[in-house]
């Protein structure tokens, strides 16, 4: 028989194992009986704490830099107080009786002193203001609702970011300094990696790489970096790693609020963590916060940006709804170059094969073509007269060679220009032949007004604008715009088809960029 010890020691076992065991389990991977994963609301057992008064938003407004700048890396999430069990009876017991309890009068005194406080109320009108609220400095429904909108977790207002450059080197990432405040890589090609301890237990691994692709591309068109998916090097030499996380998370000194309010955070030139509480969902799913939007706001954290508190910034810090056309937007955009320059363009090379665009009649590779049908916005397979595609070039266009470099249809004489190599071929779509007397020289059929400023041969891409009314040669990044009649009568002694002096791609048309090969497979 048992003696009273020896039960009270067995009991205090079972408890102990009794807590590990929850523990565990409540760490355990996310089961879905559901094929949508639609049981997961009743999943989601960790909710945010919402801001329902002025203690709570103190807190707020502290956590996000609005009482005093914030050292987002330095930043260390507090735990909650231990909850004083002792007097929850008596406090039950005298609310249920209608009785104020000594806490209750010192909670409400609390809050009524913070609503006086010129340093709350300073605090507030920053968040008012940057929130597009009416700035009163009243702790009031509007702003309260605002407080418990679903955000990024980085600080609203941080502290000088040039400590930045420490944690950063204790980390090992690559930085340089770009101005008072400003971080950014000191290097155009970054390689990046979903960590296999981090994947969401909400979407397939598959689809959270696919997003993040075309997370990473979004940047990578409009500033002149290049991000490749590393799933091979040590980790330690990946320059953005990305998870999912609960709590306590992938080692990490902030801790997720559950679900409900911080959705990720991340940290200059280095990591980007997600709430795995909340539920994200891939692109165009029209519920859920999209994991494609959050993404491309934190990448933009990465790669040194601030929250951008003006409309239509993906840098804004509070999510908006799920917007299935949302891009980088022009101020964006600048914000980005001022860190890492414009994009100016790139070399194309072409395999044989490469596809040229021909308007208004075909699309070409190098010894084939197609023709396109422009009221389904596709090529033919079989054209309505029964001929089938791809054909032969010198098939379609008798007395054209191939491969050829490029081709543009003229609307201005209705000639096709086929280019290869120093010759020109004009092709009349009406009589069905090359122009008599071609091909001749480039540089004869587009005379140059300085003889050292010409392509000479081979070009990339022709083009002719109709807004310019006016034929563009391209060579490597710079281009050359073919006189228009326009500009011929303005200026009489200048050559027909002559060639105005030769400029840079990103001068006229802004974010052309080059893509890794790799961001063009984005199917899941």
């Amino acid at each position: 028989m048992l003696t009273f010890i020896q039960r009270r020691s067995c009991y205090f076992v079972f408890l102990a194992f009794l807590i590990l065991w929850t523990s565990i389990s409540s760490d355990a991977e996310r089961l879905f009986h559901q094929r949508d994963h639609s049981d997961l609301q009743s999943l989601n057992q960790h909710q945010a704490q919402p801001i329902t008064d002025p203690h709570t938003a103190e807190l707020f407004l502290s956590k996000y830099g609005f009482l005093k700048p914030v050292n987002w890396e330095e930043f260390l999430h507090e735990e909650p107080d231990e909850p004083d069990f002792s007097f929850l009876e008596f406090s039950e017991l005298n609310i249920e009786e209608g009785f104020a309890t000594p806490r209750s009068r010192d909670a409400n005194l609390q809050n009524d002193q913070k609503l006086h406080d010129p340093q709350f109320i300073t605090a507030l009108r920053d968040f008012q203001r940057l929130s597009g609220l009416p700035v009163t400095g009243v702790f009031d429904e509007a702003t309260k609702k605002a407080m418990n909108q679903p955000r990024c977790g980085v600080p609203d207002i941080e502290a000088e970011i040039r400590h930045l450059a420490t944690a950063v080197s204790k980390r090992r990432r690559s930085g340089r300094d770009v101005g008072v405040g400003y971080m950014a890589f000191s290097k155009t090609v970054l390689r990046w990696r979903l960590i296999g301890e981090g994947y969401s237990s909400q979407l397939s691994v598959e689809e959270q790489r696919y997003v993040f692709r075309l997370a990473f591309r979004m940047w990578s068109e409009v500033c002149p970096l290049e991000f490749i998916e590393d799933t091979a090097s040590p980790l330690e030499e990946v320059d953005i790693r990305l998870g999912f996380g609960t709590g306590r998370h992938l080692g990490c000194k902030q801790r997720f609020d559950g679900s409900g309010r911080e959705f990720a955070h991340a940290w200059f030139l280095g990591d980007i963590h997600f709430d795995d509480d909340e539920h994200f969902t891939g692109p165009n799913a029209g519920k859920g916060i999209s994991l494609l939007k959050v993404a491309v706001h934190e990448i933009g954290h990465v790669l040194g940006l601030p929250h951008i508190h003006r409309p239509g910034s993906i840098m804004q810090p509070s999510y908006l709804p799920h917007e299935s056309s949302f891009e980088v937007d022009w101020m964006d955009r600048k914000a980005i170059q001022d860190l890492y320059g414009e994009k100016n363009g790139f070399r194309i090379q072409p395999p044989v094969n490469q596809v040229s665009y021909l308007y208004f009649y075909s699309l070409l590779p190098g010894s084939q073509f197609w023709r396109y049908d422009s009221d389904q916005d596709q090529v033919f397979r079989r054209d309505p007269e029964g001929v089938t595609y791809p054909r032969l070039i010198s098939e379609g266009f008798p007395g054209v060679p191939s491969p050829i470099d490029t081709a543009v249809f003229d609307r201005r004489d209705g000639n096709i220009y086929f280019f290869k190599g120093a010759l020109v071929y004009p092709f009349s779509v009406d009589s069905r032949r090359v122009a008599r007397g071609y091909p001749r020289p480039l540089r004869s059929v587009f005379p140059p007004l300085d003889p050292r400023d010409h392509p000479e041969s081979h070009l990339d891409a022709a083009y002719f604008s109709y807004s310019h009314n006016a034929l563009f040669l391209f060579k490597d990044t710079s281009f050359w715009q073919v006189a228009s009649v326009r500009e011929r009568r303005r200026r009489p002694h200048l050559p027909k088809n002559s060639l105005l002096p030769q400029r840079q791609i990103h001068e006229q048309w802004f974010d052309i960029c080059n893509v890794h090969p790799t961001s063009l497979k984005l199917n899941p």
